[in-house]
């Protein structure tokens, strides 16, 4: 029996356990916001020493993360050294929206029906919590290394931009490992992702009653104007293409809209939050550059209005890197094998914190535990779930890239 197959059917052999371990994950509240992280940080830390792995705590401090407008962040690491060699970094993070409306099981309960495991980041991303843990034990436990390190990151701040999670490690030069796999879904090997620009533009007028409404400068007015110019740019960026598989084109997007105070008064401000997504080929300042100047032009245009523009994130794409290649072709070779189907590589609309590994200098790809799309998961909606055979069978592929790589 080949070490491929000693490690298959390790795992084929503990799988209930795995699965075990990631409904206790589920189990365990991330909603972000609030953000109040660190007892997951704490669940996990004690579930991976049952396993016989300890893991460092690193705590962001309150201050920082009340500044951030989150309520608490520990940051995990797990060092496993083998010997002289390169170090693969394992990535998934714990923090997840909130659960919203429509569920019909329980989201933070694990439940299983029909294959497939329920909960609020069943799929994204506890489930590669799960898929790297148990890579990691069944390595151990087969093909006993003697070169190279892994690590497993478990980071609480993807949704808010990944800048006190996997960033934060970096910049505190907490880690620099050699190589990087962040969660990521079964049937595609990701090498590239968007950018992403989120903006708060608060638009002033000057509030008046609604029986004389001349003696006021209506903000709702205004907004719509610039309303109507932020969505005539997604008609022009239809004509800019993505060189990326996977990818498009860029795209703006108003995702909330506030102001006003009450029915019979005219509106003296209207805040709008809008997200400008950036393809691979694009350079973030220019963007930033061109919303704004859209924005400003048509406030221009309405008499009395005047605007805010504050930047909430900006988060660069991840580019195509030569220097994943080990990566890519470990993960493709035994997809296929495991899957019984090709895995391309491609880019995604998305955009993680990965793209931090990458400044860094830390080559990456993204692949885990889950379905073809984002859709099929329904991560960020109701009845977020994953399919177990997915969980398998993934955790089979990092395992067999984890002995290649480290061969």
């Amino acid at each position: 029996m080949t070490d491929y197959a000693k490690l298959d059917a390790w795992i084929d052999a503990h799988f209930d356990e795995e699965v075990t371990y990631l409904q206790q994950l589920v189990q365990v509240p991330t909603d972000t916001p609030p953000g109040n992280n660190a007892p997951h940080a704490e669940r996990t830390a004690e579930l991976l020493k049952d396993f016989g792995f300890e893991a460092e705590k690193h705590a962001v401090p309150e201050q920082e993360v009340k500044d951030y407008g989150l309520e608490s962040i520990t940051n995990l690491i797990v060092r496993r050294k083998y010997g002289p060699g390169r170090t693969i970094a394992l990535n998934a993070h714990g923090d997840v929206v909130p659960p919203g409306e429509g569920w019909t099981h329980d989201p933070y309960g694990g439940e299983i029906k029909d294959g497939a495991l329920y909960g609020r980041a069943a799929a994204v991303s506890k489930s590669d919590f799960a898929s790297f843990t148990f890579a990691l034990r069944a390595l151990e436990a087969v093909v006993q290394p003697s070169k190279g390190s892994v690590e497993l990151h478990f980071t609480y701040d993807e949704e808010f931009g990944g800048l006190l999670g996997p960033g934060w490690l970096l910049q505190k030069q907490l880690t620099k490992p050699d190589l990087m796999i962040a969660a990521g879904f079964s049937y595609e090997v990701v090498t590239a992702h968007n950018g992403c620009l989120q903006m708060e533009v608060t638009v002033h007028g000057k509030m008046a009653h609604a029986a004389i409404p001349t003696s006021g400068v209506d903000a709702l007015q205004g907004a719509t104007k610039i309303l109507t110019a932020l969505y005539a740019q997604n008609r022009l960026y239809q004509q800019v293409t993505s060189k990326v598989e996977g990818i498009t084109h860029p795209y703006v997007n108003v995702g909330r809209i506030e102001g006003g105070t009450n029915t019979n008064v005219v509106p003296g401000k209207v805040i709008l939050k809008i997200d400008r997504r950036m393809i691979p080929e694009e350079n973030p300042v220019e963007v930033e550059a061109s919303i704004r100047k859209v924005i400003a032009d048509a406030a221009a245009e309405m008499p009395g209005i005047t605007v805010d523009i504050k930047r909430l994130l900006l988060a660069n794409s991840m580019q195509p890197s030569p220097g994943n290649k080990p990566l890519v072709d470990a993960i493709q070779k035994h997809g296929e094998a495991i899957f019984g189907e090709p895995l391309k590589a491609v880019g995604t609309p998305l955009y993680t914190d990965v793209r931090l590994y990458g400044e860094a200098g830390i080559p990456g790809v993204i692949y885990g535990a889950g379905p073809r799309t984002v859709l099929e998961s329904h991560a960020k909606r109701s009845d977020e779930r994953l399919v177990l055979e997915d969980l398998r069978r993934a955790t089979k592929v990092v395992a067999r890239t984890l002995a290649d790589l480290l061969a």
